[in-house]
């Protein structure tokens, strides 16, 4: 199937491993021109050099401004932005008396001003060009929460409202935004945390854990053309995970 990305422009942040590179290379793959972004130089540049991006970028997100800026520098070098996929790594673990309010303000810019700025920055010009894909990576943590992961699951549940917000304000213009919500998947945040891989294996009525891949598949469908109907959803994809509906 030919998804109709070729030659679009597109911009994948936290993309030097895991979840971010598998999107990024997906996007590669379909032939779309992809920048990405993370905050070590060297790794993003041989991050870009492995998969074929068109460029890779440093940027600390967790910085006020910072997304602005990026997207700005890829308009400049690219000549615009098509696909945003937002996405950055997850906050420290802690419960409501251990997190101080230095972690609780760089979570709050991280996770969820990264992704205003974002929107703020490229809406525009996708708005001229009547056409745009927005795709803000979360996780399952935004519907179901999940222990001791008190700052991402408050600030993760707060993006569902944007996105259905704002995708509303942007339809009409041939833009579509939407969340993915990834459950446990095969990355080095998993290890971060420290729970051993057979405990929550067991957990999944899949019974394993997710492959990075799959959620660069669901990414780089919903930012194909075929997708052009699928606005303001919140997309879990964990193997089962979550026992709501």
């Amino acid at each position: 199937m030919d998804l109709g990305l070729k030659g679009r422009r597109a911009l994948v942040m936290g993309a030097s491993a895991g979840l971010g590179y598998a999107i990024a290379e997906q996007l590669v793959k379909e032939g779309a021109r992809v920048a990405i972004c993370s905050r070590d130089e060297g790794r993003i540049r041989e991050a870009a050099r492995r998969m074929g991006a068109s460029l890779g970028v440093a940027a600390d997100l967790t910085k006020p401004g910072a997304t602005k800026a990026l997207v700005e520098q890829v308009v400049a070098e690219l000549g615009c932005v098509d696909v945003l996929v937002t996405n950055t790594g997850g906050p420290p673990k802690g419960g409501i008396e251990k997190m101080t309010a230095e972690q609780w303000q760089e979570g709050f810019q991280s996770l969820w001003m990264s992704v205003v700025e974002g929107l703020q920055a490229a809406l525009p010009g996708m708005k001229e060009r009547h056409w745009g894909r927005i795709i803000l990576v979360t996780s399952v943590a935004a519907r179901e929460a999940m222990p001791l992961l008190t700052i991402s699951n408050g600030l993760r549940a707060g993006l569902m409202g944007l996105v259905k917000t704002v995708s509303n304000e942007v339809a009409e213009h041939g833009i579509t935004l939407n969340a993915v919500q990834p459950g446990y998947h095969a990355t080095e945040r998993l290890k971060e945390l420290g729970i051993p891989e057979e405990k929550i294996t067991s957990q999944i009525p899949a019974r394993r854990l997710g492959k990075p891949e799959e959620l660069g598949a669901l990414v780089t469908f919903l930012a194909s053309e075929q997708a052009a109907y699928v606005t303001g959803q919140s997309i879990a994809i964990d193997g089962g995970w979550m026992r709501g509906f």
